[in-house]
């Protein structure tokens, strides 16, 4: 039962951090496309739940955010501080620089988040890859079509493959019994350094 508890604390925390970070992702895209108040806040907010949606219907399960509104009030938080921060005037390289390190905290926040959810519901290898990445990449799918851009996914780095390792590596861990909150944020900081440098240095898969 306290295992259940940590988890569920874990899982708390980590959706929370990356919906605050798609929050503000979300926010600069819609800055960057020029749209209006109501667009920002759509783009926003399909970021930062979009993901989470889509993987509780595959979970046969009614979205968290249709009776848990702690989602909506870290986002409205972040987006009155990304405001009052004034990052709508950090132009240039600036903001796209500001754009993926948010996009990577929130991709690996919500990669283990879902992994870890998997694991929750006893999914194997496959399902437990595949939740976490689908709350990770679903978000930014969304926003990505919304705005008519080519999904990040598809052509940026090693976007989905790092989403996809460290739910795989989450899942190893549970299978050898290693788990708690230093390995969860061990994780973290080592799948947003891979995604950091990876970027940094325009590391990508083969092309076909």
């Amino acid at each position: 039962m306290q295992a259940l508890a940590k988890l569920l604390f874990d899982m708390d925390w980590l959706f929370l951090v990356g919906t605050a970070a798609f929050s503000v992702s979300g926010y600069l895209i819609g800055v960057k496309k020029r749209f209006d108040l109501l667009g920002v806040l759509i783009v926003a907010v399909l970021t930062a739940i979009g993901g989470g949606i889509i993987r509780d219907v595959l979970l046969n399960r009614i979205p968290v955010i249709f009776f848990d509104a702690s989602s909506l009030w870290v986002i409205v938080a972040t987006l009155l501080a990304s405001w009052a921060a004034s990052l709508h005037k950090v132009y240039g390289p600036g903001m796209h620089r500001l754009f993926i390190v948010c996009d990577s905290i929130g991709l690996i926040a919500f990669s283990l988040a879902g992994a870890q959810l998997g694991i929750h519901y006893g999914l194997n290898l496959f399902g437990v890859v595949f939740i976490g990445f689908v709350s990770a990449v679903g978000g930014g799918i969304v926003r990505d079509m919304m705005v008519n851009d080519v999904p990040f996914i598809l052509h940026k780095d090693v976007y989905g493959t790092v989403s996809m390792l460290v739910a795989g590596l989450l899942y190893a861990a549970s299978r050898w019994h290693l788990d708690g909150t230093v390995l969860v944020w061990c994780l973290f900081a080592a799948g947003l350094s891979i995604r950091l440098i990876a970027h940094a240095r325009d590391l990508r898969l083969p092309k076909v």
